[in-house]
């Protein structure tokens, strides 16, 4: 039988939504429900959210000094112990899970499955590869603990539920100390929402012309409290900090409603928001190869039409 471990995901005292995408994939493994495992220094609320979430038959936390910086190689060791028991580890497909489940597959003597996106048995399953120009079915041997990383675009967030039970977990891990946490530069988001979980994404891409004109993305951001992501373009030209990249190579996502300006799609964009809900583009181009996924398309200039629907939103 199946025991599936969530690794959960989390930051300012708050649980990321990508934690619940993950509980609904290990749901598809186990409909018995999956542990979470929350790592901090004090992490009894983001305990008390995992714990709130349908699927969940338990949250066990791990909380020492050291963990309060989510350091992949501090936290790796932990659940490499912790791991012993269970059946599957998944942890989100996130900037966080892709530096931190190779680690635990790696001290387990395993390979990793990447960007898991569809479950078609408890040890087989669907992933992109080819910048998501194929899709590869994977089995992993019996014997071996399935390390992975799930695709949360793929993946609905679970419910609320629960309350599940709450527990202190404690592992024999030697923790490194060739590493230590410095500090976190943020890149500048503010109070927008979270890139990878928001219901609303603009983005923008080498058709904005400028990081100076990226002002008129945040201004409509606002008022719609969407967040605000780019194309590799305009990431390359300096627009704008790489950690804002939609894409394959960027963050997956599947907003509710995703607006594209001065982007063309390339296939590796393409790729990034293909499970968004609605995608809405503007580009000047009527052969740009975004309109051929978009399901609103207009031919029109960006610098026009986004001031245009800020007055109306007004």
């Amino acid at each position: 039988m199946a025991k599936v471990l969530v690794v959960a995901e989390h930051s300012g005292g708050r649980l990321n939504q990508s934690t619940a995408r993950c509980i609904s994939c290990a749901l598809q493994i186990d409909a018995a429900g999956a542990d979470v495992v929350v790592l901090g220094s004090d992490c009894g609320a983001v305990a008390g959210q995992a714990a709130a979430l349908q699927g969940v038959a338990r949250v066990r936390t791990l909380q020492r000094a050291e963990n309060a910086a989510p350091l992949a190689a501090v936290f790796a060791p932990q659940l490499a112990a912790l791991a012993a028991g269970y059946s599957h580890v998944l942890g989100p497909s996130t900037t966080f899970g892709k530096d931190l489940m190779p680690r635990v597959a790696a001290l387990l003597g395993v390979g990793q499955v990447s960007d898991l996106m569809s479950v078609e048995g408890p040890r087989r399953f669907k992933r992109p590869v080819y910048a998501g120009n194929a899709i590869i079915t994977v089995e992993v041997a019996d014997g071996a603990p399935v390390v992975a990383t799930v695709r949360a675009a793929s993946f609905k967030p679970t419910g609320p539920g629960g309350p599940a039970p709450i527990e202190a977990a404690e592992v024999p891990a030697e923790l490194p100390v060739h590493t230590r946490f410095v500090e976190l530069k943020a890149g500048g988001a503010g109070d927008r929402p979270d890139l990878q979980t928001a219901r609303v994404v603009i983005s923008g891409g080498r058709g904005v012309g400028s990081e100076a004109n990226f002002a008129l993305l945040y201004d409509l951001a606002a008022k719609l409290g969407a967040a605000v992501g780019a194309s590799r373009a305009a990431v390359d030209a300096g627009y704008v900090p790489n950690d804002m990249q939609v894409g394959q190579t960027g963050k997956i996502i599947a907003p509710e409603l995703y607006m594209a300006f001065g982007i063309s799609g390339a296939i590796q964009h393409l790729t990034g928001i293909k499970d968004a809900g609605l995608i809405v583009a503007v580009n000047k181009d009527p052969e740009a190869a975004i309109f051929q996924v978009a399901d609103i398309g207009l031919v029109g200039d960006l610098f026009e039409v986004i001031p245009a629907l800020a007055q109306r939103l007004a």
